[in-house]
This record gives structure tokens, sequence and C-alpha cells, in this order.
């Protein structure tokens, strides 16, 4: 709910943010959104500002946020849709957003049912011939140094045979902005097969795209990295078209 003094036509509009932004969301430990207007600008469908905050939130895809910060610019509304709690943008708006994800979090996305179906009957070429194989339960953590360290079982569909795969690697921003690429691969000892790595690689080149996790008339664009130990830390920037939950 809208914190302070803030008058009932800002906390209905809080709650209406609220209650939008939920509706595209699986589970939220926390969840608060603060509108800032003043009653002639809100019958002129302007807002201030609208700021988010929340924790342990589950978006779509399975990917759980430890915490989420979201600022935008002035917005712009539809009056009369909005006392009816319905939020309709009239022109795009801009967005900063944080997200911090922790190594548990991350883990746990890996191994969802999304990106398991997406691992699965991957084609690869192995040893000059082509291969299925499909990767199992992943290991992550976040050691330190800006690393990643991934390990992964992986089994080839046509004969059943089992490898490990396992490589540490330094997270960077990509050349388009909405996808995190592997820099720096290092095989870790334990690893049986490095051209089942590399196809590895490939695959989660594809699964590090933004675009999977962004909600509905939203547009992501990563403007820093920062990877520490037990945790990544991302600063984005947002272009919304439609505001989540609105109509």
């Amino acid at each position: 709910m809208a914190k302070g003094n803030s008058d009932l036509g800002e906390q209905a509009l809080s709650k209406a943010f609220e209650v939008g932004l939920s509706t595209q969301l699986d589970a939220a430990d926390d969840l608060d959104a603060e509108i800032r207007t003043n009653p002639i600008a809100l019958m002129q469908g302007e807002l201030e500002s609208a700021n988010i905050e929340g924790r342990g939130l589950v978006i779509k895809n399975e990917l759980r946020t430890e915490q989420l910060s979201v600022k935008t610019d002035g917005i712009s509304i539809d009056p009369l849709k909005a006392a009816f709690g319905n939020i309709e943008l009239t022109r795009p708006t801009n967005a900063s957003a944080a997200v911090e994800l922790t190594e548990v979090d991350i883990e746990r996305a890996c191994n969802s049912d999304y990106i398991q179906q997406k691992l699965k009957s991957l084609d690869v070429t192995l040893d000059g011939r082509p291969v299925r194989l499909s990767a199992e339960q992943i290991d992550f953590s976040l050691p330190g140094n800006g690393q990643v360290a991934i390990a992964a079982s992986v089994v080839l569909d046509e004969t059943g045979e089992r490898q490990q795969v396992a490589f540490r690697a330094t997270p960077a921003m990509g050349p388009q902005g909405h996808e995190v690429v592997l820099n720096d691969v290092q095989i870790e000892p334990e690893n049986t097969s490095e051209p089942l790595t590399q196809s590895l690689l490939a695959a989660a080149k594809d699964l590090l795209d933004l675009h999977n996790f962004t909600l509905s008339g939203m547009t992501l664009q990563l403007q820093s990295l920062d990877v520490q130990q037990g945790k990544i830390a991302l600063q984005m920037q947002a272009y919304i078209e439609k505001f989540p939950g609105g109509k």
C-alpha cells in the first residue's frame, strides 16, 4: 500500500498497481506500490511517478527474484478507467529496475519444468556425427570473483550414456543489451566431455535472454551486471507499453 500521508486517490491507485502486478506473478512474499500525483493532475490522467518494491517475487518461467525495485518516469493513464481500478497507459513510459537474484533462486529456475524442457533432445555434433542429448539435474553456484559455477548430468538420448559437464565462466552483458553471455569458460577437472560442454553453452545463450523473463507489455534493457558471492545484482531500463494486468 502507499506510504505516508498520500491522499485517497494515491492510495487507490497504489492498490490498483499492486493488484495489477500481482496478476502477473505466481507468488510474492511482499509487494508494495507507491503512486505520487495530485487531484488536478489525476483528473488529467497524469501521475508524477510510480515506485514498486518487491521481495520474493516469482514471475513466469519459475524465476524468483530476491528483491525487485522499479521506479518510473511520469505516467499517463486513462483517468476514467483508473477510477474503476483498471490502469491503462495512454502512452508508453520508461522505468529503471534493480533486481537481485540469489544462487538458490537461479538453481531452482535452472531445474524448473520450463528450462528442463528446453534442455531436452538438443541436436549437437559429437565426434563428427549428429546426436541428441538431454541435460538433467543442474547445480549452480556463485563462488565469487565474478564467476558462476555450473555442473550438469548430460545423457545421450540414443545410448543412455551419461556424462558430466562442469565449468566456470564469467557472466557479462551481451552486445544487444537484452542477454547475458558467458565468457572466460574454464573446464572443471570432473568434466568428462568438452564438446558436450560447448553444446550446453550454446543452449545457455538462448536461455539467458531477458525476453524469456519479461512481463507482457514490457521491454528490458540490461544496464549493468554485478556478480557477487551468492547473488547477482542487475540494473535495467524498462520500456513499458502496457501496465502488467491492465486491459
